[in-house]
């Protein structure tokens, strides 16, 4: 969680510098290159390194079939990426968008070496490691980001300070990593991981890709800048939830595996999961929503006051992430990768459909589509789970309603500060004590349970626990 939240919370920081300094054009402009990165990176990472993970038997022949396989894909990727890079930036009619892709692209052979490196990372559950290296590369690329802004680089400044911090990343991870690969191959090992992580590459290109049409329908149909304000508005949910889910993901994955076979546990550990995480996230997207006007007239400067809604509306869409991702763990620590695959694309089917419909009525009917189908999808995500946990969705909604009517009822109380139209800094100082005040202390008063055990984790944590502590956590 530290890893996640610090590089997140200083990335944030950085954007939020890059902000005040650059214009939402130049945002845009890289939320469209980022489409091409991402889907990139996800065709070399989330199969092979997928199956590393859940598989209960790999060695050094599996991570040297997946380093080799996925260095050699990103070259190729990479000469894909370089040659329709004039295509790509004549359909959005925007020539800069060529160049910019080539340079970026670069970081895809230093992308695929990481993630074999993260791989044996979390099999191991060894991110301490991860968290300097990441540290260390978020700070540097930062500042090089900011460096550039300053004098005036434009779009370039965003560039370099990405395609630095995976850069960094990569060669600070070979530092603390000890692994590396050997001249290694089996075909009968490659075609076992294949046989897993073929489906769970496909379920992430599906997702991926359908995030990514978002990026494609608001830059071609509307523009650049509103692109910016649509991505801003939508990072800052975004950055938090991810930051939180991510930690969470990271050690859940390897744990649900570990007791796939014990149906009771496993269901056991994702009821906390799906509870914890609801309780953290829930208030947190409630007072952002409620404080999103100020925060933004304070930070980012009037210029960025059209993103306001859209964070509002994602609010309501990150806040359920926790909960799908507990349920698709589950799902894929069982091993059952195809659930997975049949899932992603009966939503995604749903979600064409509700965005085709929203198109025509504005960029705020398409965000408000997105929370529509996330609903959807969270009853299909937990569908599985009946069978294969007996964890349906009506007990998951028992279990979170007590933190969902808390925090609506915080982010009222967050909201009405704003009647008092006191100087912005302070509302907003006011908006978050307030809102942490309440919250916390009618958790409290109402006894809820799932504040104990995260004061509990937090004092093991305090208390460097004991071996035996550490497993009964896990």
């Amino acid at each position: 969680m530290l890893e996640s939240l610090g590089v997140q919370g200083i990335q944030l920081i950085i954007q939020l510098v890059l902000a005040r300094l650059l214009m939402p054009k130049d945002f845009g402009i890289i939320a469209l290159i980022t489409i091409f990165i991402n889907l990139s990176n996800i065709l070399l990472q989330r199969g092979f390194t997928s199956a590393l993970i859940q598989n209960k038997d790999v060695d050094e022949v599996d991570f040297s079939i997946v380093f080799f396989i996925s260095v050699a894909g990103s070259c190729l990727l990479y000469l894909i990426l370089f040659f329709s890079a004039p295509y790509i930036a004549d359909f959005y009619k925007a020539m800069e968008l060529s160049i910019v892709l080539r340079v970026l692209a670069i970081s895809l052979p230093f992308s695929a070496v990481n993630s074999v490196q993260i791989a044996f990372v979390s099999r191991n559950m060894q991110f301490r490691k991860l968290f300097f290296s990441s540290i260390g590369a978020i700070v540097c690329s930062g500042t090089i980001g900011i460096v550039m802004a300053l004098g005036n680089f434009e779009v370039w400044a965003l560039v370099s300070q990405q395609i630095s911090y995976v850069i960094l990343n990569c060669f600070f991870m070979a530092k603390v990593v000890k692994w590396r690969p050997k001249m290694l191959f089996s075909t009968k090992k490659a075609a076992g991981l294949f046989s897993f992580g073929w489906k769970m590459l496909l379920t992430a290109l599906i997702d991926a890709i359908y995030i990514d049409i978002y990026t494609i329908v608001i830059g071609k149909l509307f523009s650049t800048q509103m692109l910016g304000y649509f991505n801003r508005g939508k990072q800052f949910p975004a950055v938090i939830v991810t930051s939180l889910n991510g930690s969470i993901q990271a050690v859940m994955f390897p744990a649900f595996s570990r007791v796939q076979d014990n149906k009771l546990k496993l269901k056991s550990m994702m009821r906390r999961s799906i509870v914890t995480s609801s309780f953290i996230v829930f208030p947190i997207m409630a007072g952002l929503a409620a404080a999103a006007n100020p925060m933004v007239k304070l930070i980012l400067t009037d210029k960025w006051l059209y993103s306001v809604p859209f964070i509002q509306i994602y609010c309501a869409y990150f806040a359920l992430y926790p909960i799908h991702t507990a349920n698709l763990q589950a799902i894929s620590a069982t091993g059952r990768s195809d659930i997975n695959l049949k899932l992603e694309i009966i939503k995604k089917s749903i979600g064409i459909i509700i965005l085709i419909i929203t198109i025509p009525h504005g960029i705020f009917s398409i965000a408000i589509g997105g929370v529509v189908t996330s609903l959807i999808s969270l009853v299909i995500n937990s569908y599985p789970n009946i069978k294969l946990l007996g964890y349906p969705i009506h007990e998951q909604i028992v279990d979170i309603l007590p933190s969902f009517l808390l925090s609506i009822a915080m982010g009222m109380v967050v909201y009405s500060i704003m009647l008092f139209e006191l100087p912005i800094g302070m509302t907003l100082i006011i908006q978050v004590l307030v809102g942490a005040i309440f919250y916390f202390g009618a958790a409290r008063l109402l006894k809820f349970e799932c504040l104990s055990y995260v004061l509990k984790m937090a004092g093991f944590t305090y208390r460097n626990p004991s071996k035996k502590q550490k497993e009964d956590m896990i």
